[in-house]
């Protein structure tokens, strides 16, 4: 009797372990249309990179200007994404235009 509430117990808690998990999961994302261009600018100069929802099925990673946080031959460049308060401008890691080639 006593290992079958014990087993009970340890499948109660693995099952609300598992909806915890996935209520986190499906909340990670902070999206840009819920924030204030102020507060999505911060977020990201805090944490220097951060993916960030943007519409209703897309998300990208946007950077701080002045950092390290793209891979090479990547700069920040910058962009607009929708914010509570209207567009905002932030930046995102993409190969440099090389006007050289042309």
């Amino acid at each position: 009797m006593r290992i079958l509430s014990i087993a009970r117990l340890a499948g109660n808690l693995l099952s609300a372990a598992t909806l915890l998990c996935t209520a986190s999961a499906a909340h990670a994302r902070p999206d840009t249309r819920a924030m204030t261009c102020a507060q999505t600018q911060a977020l990201i100069q805090r944490d220097h990179a951060v993916v960030l929802t943007t519409g209703p099925e897309t998300y990208d990673r946007f950077v701080r200007q002045f950092g390290n946080e793209c891979d090479w031959p990547e700069v920040p460049i910058s962009t607009t994404v929708p914010a509570r308060d209207g567009e905002c401008g932030v930046y995102r890691c993409e190969e440099p235009v090389n006007l050289s080639d042309r």
